[in-house]
């Protein structure tokens, strides 16, 4: 393989053509294909004394990619990891972020936030801190995005983008930046992900065209489904003016099998509980602890157009366009121990009841007489949805051999969509008794409710309330222009300057909501649905434990008709809680100057941000200055709510600089120190409240929340001993000013479960508000890439990683210890990779008054592939191998460690037969 040789303030992107998932890659490769670290579309380096010619480079396997992932690495003046197109194409990946998830320092998650995890990757983070630290960007610009969760459309999950919407056949190359520059966009105090994908005049051919046809067999829901994706490309023989269009539909069943304990309350001196045992007096006990049953159909599709016109030897224009939409509607059942409903004012509590960290931890309650449910059963099926797209339209100019410029504008645009839910809560097990015992976080309870869960009948099954909430269409916009330019120096230390210019305006919103109640006839047994049916037989067989399975309910098309006769969802239903809007106007300039040596090189720059932010939220009295109402016609405030309005307004420069040196030949050193910055999470400014009435607890905003400030330095040594050898040692610590965390108050709200059937009560809840505090990170990072002979090769990193916020509060994101192990087989025929990941326990976030953590998981992944001729090949890629269970627990100062969750998502086999023109 032909090595490319240094370019110093840019570096080249190879013309790949996509091996990846859903595409065969054609070995055919453009000459001279460049393009800048941070930018989408870099100025051609025309200069010859500053530019040297990029040689021939055919990428044809796993062992070459390897190679040519290393190059890129070892040619940055910043510490980054570089994943190309066809090492993507060997790897069990559907998204970016499975791709991502082998790399030294990078963490995955399957979920954004306390829905639990389920089985495709969604969230990247680097280095131990939360994804909203790291910038996703895609070909360096911003990246609209959205969320399909009801709750994380309005709750505070992050400015982190949703890589669910991110197919990985829109891949060129991956390149995770770990130290700043000053041309890089702000935003990620952490690190920076940019995407880059593929254009027309890349390609050696004149017409290229590939397709894909496979399907994905999920074994928990026993279900298979189509994926399907194709490309075309065409360039003239002048190589002047090309089109590439792509387009992809996947289809997926996915089925999560669960247990939940969703919050812990205080019994209190007064409780008749606690008047005949005294020494409970104080103690915690699960508010709700249920058997969950979620099924969704995922369906992702979309696809990009790219052209490019070469409208002279120094100017090129490049129109760039991507869509992806996932439909994700899902249905969730939970039959749950009332726990909160009973405990309180039980009086037939049975003998034997275990306290183990102030928390009532076994315990069995007699059956009674006196008409108490002892449990409650939510049947939730929602219409939801998520997309990204964007446009943008770049003009690379080389004015002489020494100065270069690139424009672009564009927009972008992410939107989390759930209509509407359908919802009947209803009450179960009168009089039955119930008991529970916790087995730690390790294991799911054994719980009980006296009653057959076989049908609505045996399970004495009333209707409760109709809750939810929908029309919720919340909008991720940016709009943005920029000019970056390259000044080039013949001779001396100085080899260029780049400097540039952006500004963006950005809006997250969302503008409306309802919260559903129930309308008249909703209670009469005689309007329920009449038929119903049941979880699968295996439910729960791979999660452990005795709890009930055999549970009833009404399908999803019953329970639509139903809650469109019964369910309130008019305009008084109108829910101000979910209302929200936040604009931000980003100005930004930058200059770096670039250095090379004999043996060193390296970059010094500043870029300088200024943020004008104006953060819309409801409130039920006037909270500022700027402020609209009362508006009237909302049925949760009858006498008005307003709509405010904060200002502010920052300004930051943000030093950085990178430096490295060729120790010898194949050995070099890396220093890097910056300052970065994140600003607040939307929502986290916004003031949206939710409520968990059930559990009297919730979630809040803070308007005036200050942007995050990392000072970052890091160091790493890297010895490329072979053409795709690497061992390398990294260190980094990170100190974060005003990082966002959470504190705990009791504010008092409506108790829309408590008022259905009589006058409004309100009731004391315990909010999660954000607020500023310190934090620091620090680490080392290992990794180690070896070649075995002609045919093999293995790779494995390890990253330890310790942060905590001021007052040795948890660090959102960090796990200690994150390792990765693969090993890989290829010749011209065959290719196969096994990968396994493993990631210790984390903080995930507040969750209903508790510190909310993920434990210890690994994931095993597979991907084979064989080549049946030259246009013809066929993959099978097996991921979540293991069936591995996802469980959560919380922290609290009262009740120490306690079970939270546990999931199981089955495994995925994705079998796919790639073709090439």
């Amino acid at each position: 393989m032909n090595q490319r040789k240094t370019i110093l303030s840019a570096s080249i992107l190879t013309a790949l053509l996509l091996s990846g998932p859903a595409l065969a890659q054609d070995n055919g490769t453009a000459q001279g294909a460049q393009q800048n670290d941070a930018q989408s579309t870099s100025s051609q380096r025309a200069a010859k004394k500053h530019i040297q010619e990029l040689q021939a480079v055919t990428v044809v396997g796993i062992r070459d990619s390897e190679a040519e992932s290393l190059n890129l690495k070892r040619d940055s003046n910043a510490q980054m990891e570089v994943v190309t197109a066809e090492d993507i194409g060997k790897l069990p990946a559907k998204n970016v972020a499975d791709t991502l998830q082998r790399l030294p320092g990078v963490n995955i998650s399957t979920s954004s936030a306390g829905e639990g995890g389920f089985d495709e990757s969604d969230r990247v983070s680097l280095r131990g801190t939360a994804p909203s630290m790291t910038q996703t960007l895609i070909n360096g610009h911003n990246v609209g995005t959205g969320d399909w969760f009801v709750l994380n459309q309005t709750a505070t999950v992050g400015r982190s983008v949703s890589y669910s919407l991110l197919p990985s056949e829109i891949v060129s190359e991956v390149k995770v930046y770990k130290s700043s520059e000053a041309k890089l966009v702000e935003g990620g105090s952490a690190g920076t992900v940019d995407i880059i994908t593929r254009k027309p005049l890349e390609y050696s051919k004149p017409f290229t065209a590939q397709a894909s046809i496979g399907g994905v067999y999920a074994d928990l829901p026993g279900k298979t489904k189509p994926q399907f994706s194709g490309m075309f490309n065409w360039k003239n023989d002048d190589n002047t003016f090309g089109v590439m269009a792509q387009a992809f539909y996947e289809e997926r069943s996915l089925q999560r099998n669960g247990q939940e304990i969703l919050g812990l309350n205080q019994l209190q001196a007064t409780d008749p509980i606690v008047m005949a045992h005294p020494d409970l007096n104080g103690v915690y006990y699960p508010s709700l602890l249920g058997a969950v049953y979620f099924t969704q159909e995922r369906k992702r599709k979309g696809g990009s157009v790219d052209i490019q016109w070469k409208a002279a030897d120094n100017l090129t224009f490049n129109l760039n366009g991507f869509y992806s939409k996932l439909e994700a509607n899902n249905y969730n059942r939970n039959y749950m121990i009332w726990g909160n409903h009973f405990v309180p004012g039980a009086t037939n509590l049975n003998p034997g009841y275990i306290v183990q960290n102030n928390t009532l931890t076994q315990a069995s309650f007699a059956p009674s007489a006196d008409g108490t449910n002892y449990g409650i059963y939510d049947m939730i099926a929602r219409k939801a949805s998520s997309q990204t797209q964007y446009l943008t339209l770049d003009a690379d100019w080389n004015v002489n051999d020494n100065l270069a410029f690139n424009f672009q504008v564009g927009t972008t645009t992410g939107k989390g969509n759930s209509p509407r839910q359908d919802v009947l809560e209803m009450n179960t097990s009168p009089n039955t008794g119930a008991a529970w015992g916790f087995r730690g976080t390790g294991q799911p309870a054994n719980w009980m409710l006296g009653s057959d869960n076989s049908s609505p009948a045996a399970s004495g099954a009333t209707a409760n309330w109709i809750f939810g909430e929908g029309g919720i269409h919340t909008k991720d916009k940016e709009n943005w222009g920029k000019i970056d330019g390259s000044l080039y120096y013949d001779d001396g230390t100085l080899s260029s300057l780049d400097f540039g210019v952006r500004y963006a305006d950005h809006t997250r919103e969302n503008p409306s909501a309802f919260a559903q109640g129930a309308a008249a006839g909703f209670a009469d047994p005689a309007n329920f649905p009449q038929g119903f049916q049941h979880y699968p037989g295996d439910f729960g067989s791979s999660l452990g434990g005795s709890f009930p399975t055999n549970i009833w309910y009404y399908s999803a098309s019953d329970l639509a008709a139903y809650d469109a006769k019964y369910a309130s969802r008019g305009p008084d239903r109108l829910y101000p809680n979910d209302i929200y809007k936040v604009n931000e106007k980003d100005s930004a300039a930058y200059l770096q100057a670039n250095f090379q040596g004999d043996n060193w090189s390296g970059n010094l720059g500043v870029r300088y941000v200024h943020t004008k932010e104006a953060i819309g939220y409801s409130s039920n009295t006037p909270q500022e200055d700027k402020v609209v109402g009362p508006i009237m016609g909302s049925a949760f405030f009858p006498t008005g709510w307003y709509f405010n309005t904060y200002d502010h307004s920052y300004g930051k420069f943000l030093p950085s600089a990178n430096l490295k040196i060729n120790v010898a030949d194949n050995l070099l050193a890396r220093f890097a120190a910056s300052q970065t910055l994140t600003r607040p999470d939307y929502s986290a400014m916004a003031g949206t409240v939710s409520l968990d009435d059930l559990g009297h607890t919730g979630s809040g905003g803070n308007p005036k929340l200050k942007p995050l400030l990392a000072t970052n330095v890091s160091a790493a040594l890297e010895w490329y001993f072979a053409p795709r050898g690497l061992l390398s040692a990294s260190v980094f610590r990170m100190n974060l000013k005003n990082y966002v965390n959470f504190s705990h108050q009791n504010r008092t709200y409506k108790d829309m479960q408590a008022s259905q059937n009589g006058p409004d009560v309100y009731s004391t809840y315990d909010v999660s508000i954000p607020s500023n505090t310190d934090g620091k990170v620090k680490g080392v990072e290992l990794n180690y890439q070896q070649p075995i002979g002609k045919y093999f090769g293995m790779a494995m990193n390890y990253t330890y990683a310790s942060g905590h916020a001021s007052n040795d509060e948890p660090l959102q994101g960090t796990s200690k210890k994150t390792g990765n192990a693969s090993a890989y087989f290829e010749n011209d025929k065959f290719n196969a990779r096994i990968s396994y990941t493993y990631r210790s326990s984390y903080y995930a976030g507040p969750d209903r008054g508790g510190f909310f953590y993920m434990a210890g998981t690994g994931y095993l992944s597979m991907s084979l592939g064989y080549n049946v001729n030259e246009w013809m090949s066929l993959s099978l890629d097996a991921m979540n191998l293991n069936n591995p269970t996802l469980r959560y627990y919380v922290k609290g100062d009262d009740y120490g460690v306690q079970p939270r969750s546990f999931y199981t998502n089955g495994r995925q086999y994705y079998l796919t037969a790639r073709f090439k023109f």
